[in-house]
């Protein structure tokens, strides 16, 4: 408007005191101009798209990342607590020139202020990507496929991250109100004190879980897979997680219902997770108290979350919002939840992390000392049979010395003391722990339920 408005008054100055011919060339320049302005496209890709995470948005950051040069006067750097290297973005004011097939683009960053009613005013970045308008189809179906190529590639490499609801006390990154750090979790499949048939049923099924992207969208089923993990503490649920997210590449999503508010958030918590995620529920029997469908659930003042907000979480229409994620429940009591909450399609699979067996103390004297057999290895297992004790607290006995001989010794002093401390007598005579033991080690440690509905 603004060059419209001085071509206009050149027009009424030229007509009286310029000649004709002088007049058209000073108005074809002007109005080039302005023809030049007008035919510039600027795409906005915000960071967020509705609740959800804007997937060309993260690409974008990390495309920029790779044309930095030393010629940009402002950069943002940051570096998480156990980042291998330092992280470099543009920021707001400096511009990236790039040329894909002679089109030449132009890169930059702007923020714009947002209101939020429960946070006020906050600040949100937009990236804004600049071109010749009779380019939009290619550059909208070629190039910013070309810049996907980039966060794809990331993906393969990506360090496993941990988020939690808030800030972190203040570090790592902020992705909607969850903030971030690294997930350093050493924890792999390998080193877990776990049965080797359950370790093996649980990894095929992660792998059937994530080629099957067409198997689910055939049948009409959201790409989700829900796993239940119960046991007493201590017998290594949380570094199964661990271990999962490690073997896909997942991130983990730390969900600490006592903290939501109501269902609405819960549902918008849901969907601001990424695709290719973990979301965690710990202690899901006594992190609130989610008794009676009906009646509501949990309230505290002006806060309400209900059962049905959960399971609608679950596999309700709003859990369909995003692919290739995983929800895991943890418990040491399965038989105190709701039995809505156990349901095939809610928690496909059950797994029994139950207490330490002589195949899981090989793992864990392979992992603390370096050995794969000894001769008081079978005296061990005897006691093993026979006492409940947790892969955490053979784990800690193992630690107290470097000297194998004296580890075991000690291994085997605690168990004794432990099959005192429980040795109460059956009638047959026999130790009642030693049966119960006995007995859970012949039931089945893991329930799968079928893609159908149906038990496996």
């Amino acid at each position: 408007m603004l060059v419209r408005g001085v071509i206009n008054e050149v027009q009424a100055i030229t007509s009286q005191l310029i000649p004709t011919q002088l007049q058209a060339f000073l108005l074809s320049k002007l109005g080039g101009l302005y023809s030049n302005r007008s035919s510039q496209m600027t795409l906005l890709i915000d960071e967020y798209n509705g609740y959800s995470i804007n997937e060309l948005y993260e690409a974008s950051e990390i495309y920029l990342q790779t044309k930095i040069t030393p010629s940009m006067q402002r950069l943002k750097v940051s570096k998480g607590p156990r980042d291998k290297k330092v992280a470099v973005t543009i920021e707001k004011g400096e511009e990236v020139i790039d040329v894909f097939e002679e089109i030449q683009l132009k890169w930059g960053v702007t923020c714009v202020e947002s209101k939020d009613q429960n946070q006020g005013k906050s600040e949100k970045r937009v990236i804004e990507l600049s071109f010749h308008s009779k380019y939009m189809e290619k550059v909208i179906n070629s190039y910013l496929e070309y810049v996907m190529v980039s966060k794809a590639i990331k993906e393969k490499n990506q360090v496993v991250k941990l988020f939690s609801l808030g800030d972190m006390c203040g570090r790592g990154d902020m992705d909607g109100s969850w903030g971030s750090t690294n997930l350093d979790h050493p924890a792999t499949f390998d080193k877990l004190a776990m049965d080797p048939v359950m370790k093996k049923e649980l990894i095929d099924d992660l792998d059937r879980f994530v080629r099957r992207r067409n198997f689910y969208r055939k049948v009409g089923k959201a790409w989700k897979r829900g796993y239940l993990l119960y046991g007493p503490p201590g017998t290594g649920k949380s570094s199964l997680v661990a271990a999962m997210a490690n073997y896909l590449k997942f991130n983990v999503y730390d969900l600490e219902l006592s903290s939501i508010y109501n269902n609405s958030e819960l549902r918008r918590l849901l969907v601001s997770t990424r695709n290719r995620s973990i979301v965690v529920i710990e202690d899901i029997d006594c992190s609130i108290e989610l008794q009676d469908r009906q009646a509501g659930g949990y309230e505290e003042g002006n806060r309400q979350f209900t059962l049905s907000g959960l399971l609608n979480f679950i596999d309700g229409l709003w859990s369909s919002c995003g692919d290739e994620r995983i929800i895991v429940f943890t418990t040491n009591h399965k038989d105190k939840l709701d039995p809505a909450l156990l349901r095939p399609g809610r928690m496909d699979m059950h797994i029994h992390m139950s207490y330490c067996t002589p195949s899981g103390f090989r793992i864990l004297a392979s992992n603390y000392l370096d050995i794969t057999s000894h001769n008081l290895f079978h005296e061990i297992d005897q006691l093993l049979i026979k006492v409940e004790a947790t892969p955490a607290e053979i784990a800690e006995e193992l630690m107290k010395s470097e000297d194998v001989d004296i580890a075991l010794e000690g291994l085997i002093k605690f168990l004794q003391n432990k099959k005192l401390g429980s040795g109460k007598l059956d009638s047959d005579g026999e130790e009642a722990g030693s049966r119960r033991k006995m007995k859970a080690m012949d039931e089945c440690d893991i329930e799968v339920a079928g893609e159908w509905g149906g038990w496996e």
